[in-house]
């Protein structure tokens, strides 16, 4: 048995000094320092119909993107972005005149990753209209903002919260001097899409201030700031003849 561990033990050292000295070089622009994003089982009902004298089940999100319906829940990562951006691209060729719902309940994270889905809600023809349920914090909060103006939304006891990014990084000083310099220009373009997308006018000193610590705002502010358009109460029924449930 001593045999056995010893013959074990270089290879151990071996591979967690590798991946130790692998993340000696890595930075990576995050609304979440410190922590990486741990991932947890989610249930996920599914819907059965009735198709030409036939059955179909779908999972629940599949059903939703029929209806042009694309869920962002928990953190913003490479492979959270790659599904949001192929759900939007997809729907786009199906149908390029027609809107695509975005409802986001997310955390933040990687700047790079938000990014990729900001580009494209951009480039799509398709306009997309944001909503926010439960909380959109740091990336979440641009996504939001970046919606098609006048259908950016949020749920009456939504959080949203912005701040500026945060990173890490490891190496040589010259190297250190070269990535502080690259967040300092992700800072300044991020400020930029707030500025270009607020719906009240602020210049990019007044952004600054704001995004200098977490900001944490709940919808009445959120709409005051501009990140929103409207806080939705209820969804409206046809024919109630009542006013529509926003703000």
């Amino acid at each position: 048995m001593l045999t056995l561990l010893e013959s074990l033990s270089p290879r151990i050292l071996s591979t967690t000094a590798m991946y130790n000295a692998s993340r000696l070089g890595s930075m990576r622009f995050s609304s979440l320092p410190g922590m990486q994003a741990h991932r947890s089982w989610t249930p996920t009902p599914y819907v059965t119909e009735t198709v030409g004298g036939g059955w179909h089940t779908y999972d629940i999100f599949s059903r939703l993107l029929k209806e042009r319906i694309v869920c962002l829940n928990g953190a913003v990562d490479e492979t959270v972005s790659a599904s949001i951006v192929a759900q939007l691209l997809f729907l786009e060729a199906d149908s390029p005149e027609k809107p695509i719902n975005l409802y986001i309940n997310t955390p933040g994270g990687s700047v790079t990753a938000g990014l990729a889905i900001y580009d494209t809600m951009t480039y799509i023809a398709s306009p997309v209209t944001t909503i926010c349920v439960g909380q959109a914090a740091s990336m979440g909060s641009l996504l939001l903002c970046g919606g098609q103006a006048k259908k950016r939304y949020c749920l009456p006891h939504s959080s949203i919260m912005v701040h500026q990014p945060s990173g890490g990084y490891f190496g040589q000083a010259s190297d250190i001097a070269i990535h502080a310099k690259e967040i300092l220009r992700v800072r300044e373009q991020l400020n930029g899409i707030y500025k270009r997308h607020l719906t009240k006018p602020h210049t990019l000193e007044e952004i600054e201030r704001l995004m200098e610590r977490d900001k944490f705002m709940g919808a009445e502010e959120a709409l005051e700031v501009g990140i929103v358009d409207e806080i939705l109460d209820r969804r409206v029924k046809e024919g109630d003849g009542e006013e529509q449930g926003a703000r």
